[in-house]
């Protein structure tokens, strides 16, 4: 699917089987289970995706539109990725460009199926070439929750662990990394409610979508320190 036919009909004699809010809905809350109608409108808002208008007024989808959406919640939910990051990504897509979206790699004339693969504990430590002392490790210390199965973000979080561990770290080290988080979080999360007066006043989907803008600015801020940092350092 070429990411021009998500933003436009297709042409010719036969036309798309245009779908409502309600058959898009019923397409992909499967997948998605928080998927809303409030939703679908604030990604239309953020224009990432553009559905058709009946005389009535009343939205329409086409098949083209519904892959855009599953591609756009996917990335978002896998790749935890701002829908800013996400946009700009379609928008070169569209113009004829090769770019590169963080942990979906380079796309060569359409959008790519993102893996949102699942793994089990053994494919896990495959994946990521950790011990099972260090996923051990990295559980007790909060870096990675206990489950049953794995996400690709845990295979994410796992391979760095064992990177970090060729420079003497290991998980026990880095457990102040989870709590440093967890602060900042508190901090994105009380100065976007008070950016919008209180959290009531906005939808949980654009809540999260300020606050993943936000982490990305701290994330920039909080690398150009620890560089300079660094670069202070005597030898």
């Amino acid at each position: 699917m070429s990411a021009s036919a998500a933003r436009k009909p297709a042409t010719g004699s036969a036309r798309p089987t245009l779908l409502s809010i309600g058959q898009v809905l019923a397409k992909l809350t499967p997948e998605f289970s928080d998927l809303s109608p409030s939703k679908l409108r604030f990604l239309e808002d953020r224009e990432l995706v553009s559905p058709g208008r009946t005389p009535a007024g009343y939205r329409t989808y086409s098949p083209a539109d519904v892959d855009r959406l599953r591609f756009v919640l996917t990335v978002q939910r896998d790749h935890y990725l701002p829908l800013r990051v996400i946009k700009q990504y379609l928008d070169d897509v569209d113009e004829g460009k090769s770019p590169v979206l963080p942990h979906a790699g380079p796309v060569t004339g359409g959008i790519p199926v993102v893996d949102s693969q699942r793994l089990t504990k053994q494919e896990l430590l495959e994946h990521s070439g950790a011990l099972a002392s260090v996923l051990d490790g990295a559980i007790s210390a909060g870096l990675i929750e206990p489950k049953r199965v794995f996400s690709e973000h845990d295979a994410v979080v796992l391979k760095s662990i064992v990177d970090a561990s060729k420079f003497g770290l290991e998980p026990r080290h880095l457990r102040g990394m989870r709590l440093a988080v967890d602060r900042e979080v508190g901090l994105v999360s009380q100065a976007v409610a008070a950016s919008h007066g209180g959290s009531k006043k906005v939808s949980k989907d654009e809540f999260r979508e300020k606050g993943r803008e936000l982490s990305d600015i701290l994330g920039t801020l909080r690398q150009v320190l620890t560089r300079d940092a660094i670069n202070k350092l005597e030898s």
